[in-house]
């Protein structure tokens, strides 16, 4: 799975894209930062504020519940403003 992180996110992380295997039981958004946030202590700190990263399937926005598949792309992101 492509895993791209965008912003202070990025930088918490330390890259801005990857690709990992994932476990078979992962099957939404949400299950993969849970996933995530264990096997390094540098995604938990990435993703403690939660609350306030917007994610997306293949460059469409979705919530934490939308399921996901080996072959997505996922985006990670802070909310963006206009300017």
């Amino acid at each position: 799975m492509k895993l791209k992180y965008f912003a202070w996110i990025a930088e918490i992380i330390d890259k801005r894209e990857e690709i990992l295997e994932i476990p078979p039981q992962i099957k939404t958004i949400g299950q993969l930062i849970d996933f995530l946030s264990t096997i390094d202590p540098v995604y938990a700190d990435a993703f403690k504020r939660r609350k306030s990263i917007k994610f997306a399937i293949n460059q469409v926005l979705v919530d934490e519940d939308e399921l996901i598949s080996r072959n997505d792309e996922i985006a990670f992101f802070p909310p963006m403003t206009g300017g």
